[in-house]
């Protein structure tokens, strides 16, 4: 085995060492030097010059009589140089008419490219021809391990591998130059401008663009699928909280109108006859009574009249504004100061006054009322307020006024403000210490958030703390009836008590008549309704 002296590779013979030495460092590929032929080992590239360029083969032999001179060591540089110029010019006539004057120093790298590269390539091959191998080692040994000097530009380098690479940089086009003789034609890249000598190259190298291209292609395709699936999952959140919140929206203004008596379900008539089918259905009610019950609340319907036997089975958890103005009216109808204004007229029942109230709407109060009830009332369950109250007692020609606190005057959420108004109410036509004063003044419309009562009257204590008497549509009627008897007990008048402690909603209103209004009175107010103002205290 013989060990490479330069990359220390092993090899098992000394023919086997030649090529090595010229495969790996003298020339990375084999090159044919005539026809630039290359992908063969070192046998068969000779075999190839030696039967298809015979005639050119001849300068070659010329090269293998000056071989050992010319790679001998750096000073007899310039006779080796100069015999070689000899040599060339006695054996190719071309050479010696381009070869330069003896004395000369520097050649043209363009002339002696092929001769030296020749010259190069048959320094081993002559060398297989000894048979003495410590020579042949002696040679190598001083070819391989003295300074390289460039056979272009006579540049010496420290080590074989710089003396490669200076070449490579250096000599690129010398390396591998056109073939005299034959106009070679040149191929431009269409897309870098690289400049191939061969088409198949050419082709090579435009596949390669092609092969870039599809896969920038493929991965912009796949940035750009990858963008497409973000924004459709990020369309589809927000679709989807779009769709969450439009049906919450829709569950909130359903309950509301649930709530306010405006889901289309019926009103006071068709509440008061599922009522009594329940209780059909329950065993609670003959069927007997149920048909006579109908045929009273159908003549009741029909007339317009509330006979004071009600219940409120067909107005529960809606109709206590109604009932308010119920008792409101029927305090007026029994105060002479009202004849006039109320002459002819009975109690209502709760679809008339639905029906009185859509046509003061139709007069031309309260237009914005109007529009958020959709100006109906009749066969609905909507609720009133004061401001509906206000405007059928205006349309009746009752003087009224409504003041709201709206917001508590003293601790823990309380209203006194409001208990000193309603005191002040009904003591302005006090007159003498009475410990009860029995006034004309007609009982009072209160109204918060969710129910209304109607203030009937007020007491004050020795401790001067006030406390209002309320009558409550929503008090069961049993409880109600007790107040008529003639021992009435303490305890029974309880409910009708309350407190600055009890009344702690954050909002009150209440609608105060004042007397009677004349036309030209009733019509300015209902000019004054177009833009609806209340009192606010404080």
């Amino acid at each position: 085995m013989l060990p490479c002296d330069i990359c220390g590779e092993m090899v098992t013979s000394e023919s086997d060492m030649k090529t090595h030495l010229l495969v790996v460092h003298m020339e990375n590929e084999v090159i044919c030097p005539f026809c630039k032929l290359s992908g063969v080992n070192y046998d068969e590239m000779c075999f190839h010059i030696e039967t298809a360029h015979f005639e050119q083969n001849a300068l070659e032999r010329n090269f293998e009589r000056v071989n050992p001179i010319q790679y001998g060591t750096s000073d007899n540089k310039d006779s080796t140089l100069q015999s070689t110029m000899e040599a060339c010019a006695s054996s190719h006539p071309k050479c010696s008419a381009q070869s330069p004057p003896k004395g000369g120093t520097t050649l043209k790298h363009e002339v002696f490219y092929s001769e030296n590269l020749i010259g190069s390539r048959k320094f081993l091959k002559s060398r297989e021809n000894q048979s003495d191998l410590s020579e042949t080692k002696e040679s190598v040994y001083e070819t391989m391990y003295s300074p390289p000097e460039c056979p272009f530009c006579g540049k010496i380098e420290e080590c074989s591998q710089d003396m490669e690479n200076h070449v490579k940089t250096k000599h690129v086009s010398l390396l591998d130059p056109p073939l005299e003789d034959c106009d070679q034609p040149l191929y431009d890249c269409p897309m870098c401008g690289l400049v191939c000598t061969n088409y198949h190259i050419l082709q090579e190298h435009v596949d390669l663009h092609l092969e870039e291209r599809c896969f920038q292609q493929g991965m912009d395709r796949i940035q750009c699928s990858a963008d497409l699936e973000l924004a459709h999952q990020l369309q589809q959140e927000e679709d989807r909280k779009q769709s969450e919140e439009s049906r919450q929206e829709m569950e909130e203004f359903q309950q509301l109108q649930r709530q306010y008596g405006l889901d289309g379900s019926g009103g006071y008539k068709q509440q008061q006859l599922r009522n009594m089918e329940i209780e059909v259905n329950r065993g609670r009610m003959h069927p007997t009574e149920f048909h006579r019950r109908k045929a009273d609340l159908m003549e009741s319907l029909a007339v317009g009249i509330d006979d004071g036997k009600t219940k409120t089975s067909g107005d529960k958890g809606w109709g206590c504004g109604y009932r308010n103005f119920q008792m409101l009216l029927s305090s007026l109808l029994q105060n002479e100061a009202y004849d006039d204004c109320l002459k002819g007229m009975s109690v209502p029942c709760i679809p008339k006054i639905q029906s009185m109230i859509e046509d003061a709407w139709k007069e031309g109060f309260d237009p914005q009322g109007a529009s958020q009830l959709n100006n109906r009332l009749q066969g609905t369950k909507a609720w009133i307020g004061a401001c509906e109250v206000f405007t059928l007692l205006t349309s009746l020609r009752v003087k009224c006024r409504i003041v709201d606190f709206h917001k508590a005057t003293g601790p823990s959420g309380t209203h006194p403000r409001l208990f000193e108004w309603i005191l002040n109410y009904y003591s302005s036509e006090q007159e003498g210490n009475a410990k009860v004063v029995c006034t004309s003044k007609p009982p009072i419309y209160l109204q918060h958030q969710g129910h209304s009562r109607t203030v009937v009257g007020i007491e004050e204590r020795k401790n001067r703390t006030l406390c209002l008497l309320i009558f409550d549509p929503g008090c069961p009627s049993r409880e109600m009836q007790k107040l008529l008897q003639q021992d009435l007990e303490a305890s029974s008048l309880k409910q009708l008590r309350k407190f600055v402690g009890n009344l702690k909603h954050k909002q009150y209103q209440i609608v105060a008549i004042e007397g009677a209004l004349s036309p030209e009175e009733k019509a300015a107010r209902r000019q004054a309704s177009q833009v609806f103002t209340a009192e606010k205290i404080p």
